[in-house]
């Protein structure tokens, strides 16, 4: 969000204010293998069992005073006080649009071609699979409301205890892998560069530039978000401005009249289909912790508005980008994306493609870090937001350095967002499911306080409810996806046909809502 000139001046957290009542956005995440076929709200007062950390980038009683572009966020999971909030949901357009113009759109895009897919079948899995985007909004419309991080918001899903097993794995583990993935696209492409500079072929250059290019990201989520609303306007801009260059030489080696040499039909069509929306909608799904950059936004700010926001900033560029992607693959050997791409444009304008591949994965990856360092301090970790930012980069790091120096990258996109939609597509329906249910309506102060007997303690701090949604929307959505290693059962009796996104979506929102009713732990307003 970029702040207005309404929005209030950052001031310290005052003594009357406790952590726990004064007080990412997400993943990258869209990659493929170009070869495979298939990323009463606020309070005041003191309470008790607050879990902010406190620490020396924390205020009075471990509140913090609001992020500022000129210096690094303080704030970390605390709520954020009426008055340190301004801005406009339709800020939220850019913020979300930076980290979607985005190379990796081209090579998932490609991937759609080179699977099989004629063009126009292609473009329109570009365009429904975007169309997951509408999740990614609707979730982050809890941000406003509850002035806390999603990971904190996601306490109402599973309770209090229960919540730090799924952080665990969507907020930890995933991010990091996420961090290592689009960490990767980006030092491919910078090696490539270093090498164009005369620099030798050499694993402690390729560490270097990856050490490089992750150190800057984590300066991005260490500045937080005073430093994206500010600087992503800019960045959304200037990266548009060469993606548009280089589709303009891609649109010239197209081929508008391509077709597959042996087309896909019947159950072959259905399963490329299939496995192309999954590998398109990896991406939106990704992104549970979008309340994380809306939460810094007035109280009273529509919840269409900012979801509409959201949506419109990252699908518009995914859509865009995805497409030209695709119609590369026409005219191009996108199995190679990098020197495909590099072998159409001018030789003076290849360093300025590949730096703004690197800054679109530092814009990416600085909203995982972000959201990353709030997800290791809502599970109780007593670490300040700056320490947990710096645990998650180091993780992230060292799976980058091990899928260049050691793996392949290629595979390791493909195997990740093969699977990971069979955890991220049911903890979306299920966060969408709860915030309908409860109309939107979260209590911040009540989130953070983890009180026993409060509303988010439910039965010894578990949400059974939640776990029971999750686990049937998994398990639903492993027996329909389909990877180059597993082939759930129903996937493989249909043909092949990837419909996991749909289904452990659907499953995992229905149980949530009969689980729910009948055990009556949402109150119907």
């Amino acid at each position: 969000m970029r702040p207005t000139d309404s929005t209030p001046a950052p001031r310290p957290a005052d003594d009357s204010r406790s952590a726990g009542s004064a007080g990412s956005a997400g993943s990258a995440h869209a990659a493929g293998s170009a070869g495979s076929a298939h990323a009463a709200h606020a309070g005041s007062g003191p309470r008790s069992g607050s879990d902010a950390p406190s620490g020396p980038d924390s205020g009075a009683d471990g509140a913090a005073p609001a992020a500022r572009a000129g210096g690094p966020e303080a704030r970390g999971i605390d709520l954020v006080p009426d008055e340190e909030r301004g801005g406009r949901p339709r800020d939220l357009f850019a913020v979300w649009a930076a980290p979607n113009v985005s190379y990796l759109s081209f090579v998932v895009g490609a991937a759609l071609v080179l699977m099989g897919l004629t063009l126009p079948q292609a473009l329109g899995v570009v365009l429904a699979g975007n169309l997951v985007w509408i999740c990614t909004g609707v979730v982050a419309a809890a941000g406003p409301a509850a002035g806390t991080s999603g990971s904190v918001v996601s306490r109402a899903l599973y309770g209090v205890r229960g919540n730090r097993a799924v952080v665990v794995v969507t907020g930890w583990l995933i991010a990091a892998a996420y961090l290592a993935l689009n960490w990767s696209a980006a030092s491919v492409a910078g090696i490539g560069l270093a090498t164009r500079l005369g620099l030798p072929v050499s694993p402690a250059v390729d560490a270097a530039v990856i050490c490089v290019i992750a150190a800057g990201t984590l300066l991005i989520a260490i500045f937080g978000y005073g430093l994206i609303v500010r600087l992503y306007t800019g960045l959304s801009v200037a990266l548009t401005a060469v993606f548009t260059v280089v589709t303009g030489y891609v649109l010239a080696a197209a081929d508008f009249s391509y077709a597959p040499a042996e087309p896909l039909r019947g159950a072959a069509l259905a399963a490329a289909l299939g496995a192309g929306f999954t590998l398109v909608a990896s991406a939106p799904l990704s992104y549970t912790n979008s309340p994380d950059l809306a939460r810094y936004l007035p109280r009273d700010s529509s919840p269409v508005a900012v979801a509409g926001w959201t949506a419109l900033g990252a699908y518009l560029p995914s859509v865009v980008f995805t497409a030209v992607g695709a119609l590369a693959a026409t005219g191009l050997d996108m199995s190679d994306p990098e020197a495909a791409l590099e072998g159409v444009l001018p030789g003076w304008f290849v360093p300025v493609f590949v730096v703004a591949v690197v800054v679109n994965t530092m814009t990416n990856n600085g909203m995982t870090a972000y959201s990353a360092g709030l997800s290791v301090q809502s599970v109780g970790v007593r670490l300040a937001r700056i320490p947990a930012v710096l645990v998650i980069g180091v993780l992230g790091t060292a799976m980058t350095l091990y899928a260049i120096l050691v793996f392949d990258f290629l595979t390791g996109v493909s195997t990740m967002l093969q699977l990971v939609v069979v955890v991220t597509g049911p903890v979306m329906a299920v966060a969408m499911t709860d915030l309908v249910l409860r109309r939107n309506r979260y209590s911040g102060p009540e989130l953070l306080a983890q009180r026993r007997g409060g509303p988010f303690w439910y039965h010894g701090g578990v949400h059974w409810a939640g776990f029971l949604a999750l686990a049937a929307g998994a398990l639903t959505a492993a027996l329909w996806v389909r990877t180059t290693f597993w082939t759930g059962p129903i996937a493989a009796a249909t043909g092949g046909v990837d419909l996991s996104v749909p289904a452990g979506m659907t499953v995992a929102a229905a149980v949530y809502w009969a689980a729910t009713s009948a055990l009556a732990t949402i109150p119907r307003p």
